[in-house]
């Protein structure tokens, strides 16, 4: 059995406008390794595609969305080739468990809870029915009497938990988890990520997509960074938390509490605009790069540098 659960190669997303207006490059030769047992962190400000990313891994991508590159499950199915009927029959739910982000909204308002954790236990599991119910909802940490409650009388932490039993449902040996502490407060952050990580055990894994980052801190073991659409850094949590070698991820860090406040200057760029900027500076970040001299462009594009077990799209010194 292979260490590396889901392998990602130059995973690349194109959302086509026409001709007149050209394409969104929502992400860009995306490479990723997420092993079994471990916590993976794909952290970035907001717009930067790490949402495109999940839902190109299982085939939600609306229909003017170009889709290239491979992202292989557990050393045999090919998700990005996999035709609806694979993902929907195999892959969705039974090989791989999604939390949404805003949990509650995406249950049904007329239905409590049991009856639709129920649903999805029937749907994946059939014969488990309400013995597995109650284990799921126990191993998330609802009471009993939590799952008799509509969505609209949950809080958003039982609303959190209640997707991921959901997402646990089909016993999947991977957990896709979208921004799932989106709208909660700092001890139910803590609570979710826990959860989550509890989940990597047994041979299975984590995907956290995240902007927060001191919730990836708290419980990624392996982190990538993304600005742009393209994946900039990646490596163990705590050696690219402790020492960040890209700018982008060193400007993060110092944004948090602990960081001192210093914001990033500037602003990302449009996703429409990326070939354009990288045609006119080298490098996407480079506006906003504080080791950039005056206004001069990068001497090139950013190029793959790896060592130890970390990397970083580096660019030419200026």
């Amino acid at each position: 059995m292979s260490e590396d659960l889901l392998e990602l190669d130059r995973l690349s997303v194109r959302f086509l406008l026409g001709r007149r207006r050209g394409e969104v490059r929502a992400v860009t030769d995306a490479s990723l390794r997420l092993r079994r047992g471990r916590v993976l962190a794909l952290v970035g400000e907001s717009g930067c595609g790490k949402s495109v990313l999940a839902s190109a891994l299982l085939g939600l991508l609306p229909a003017n969305a170009q889709v290239r590159g491979r992202a292989v499950l557990d050393g045999e199915v090919e998700l990005l080739g996999a035709s609806e009927r694979v993902l929907a029959e195999r892959v969705r739910g039974r090989l791989v468990g999604l939390v949404p982000q805003s949990a509650s909204t995406h249950l049904t308002p007329v239905r409590t809870a049991r009856g639709q954790l129920l649903e999805t236990v029937n749907a994946l599991r059939p014969g488990s029915g309400p013995e597995l119910v109650g284990e799921l909802a126990e191993r998330v940490g609802l009471r009993p009497g939590d799952l008799d409650h509509y969505p609209h009388e949950l809080s958003g932490g039982m609303a959190q938990r209640v997707a991921v039993a959901m997402a646990l449902a089909g016993d999947p040996p991977l957990v896709l988890a979208d921004e799932p502490t989106t709208g909660l407060d700092r001890p139910l952050v803590h609570r979710t990520v826990d959860l989550l990580a509890e989940t990597a055990a047994d041979d299975r894994a984590v995907l956290l997509i995240t902007h927060d980052l001191a919730a990836a801190r708290r419980v990624a073991t392996d982190v990538a960074v993304m600005y742009a659409s393209r994946i900039v850094e990646a490596g163990p949590a705590g050696e690219v938390f402790e020492d960040p070698w890209h700018p982008y991820t060193a400007g993060l860090l110092a944004a948090l509490p602990e960081g001192g406040f210093e914001p990033i200057p500037g602003h990302p760029p449009a996703l429409t605009e990326l070939e354009r900027i990288e045609r006119e500076w080298g490098c996407v970040f480079c506006q906003r790069c504080p080791d950039r001299p005056g206004s001069a462009p990068c001497n090139g594009s950013p190029e793959l540098v790896a060592h130890g077990g970390r990397w970083i799209a580096a660019h030419v010194p200026c």
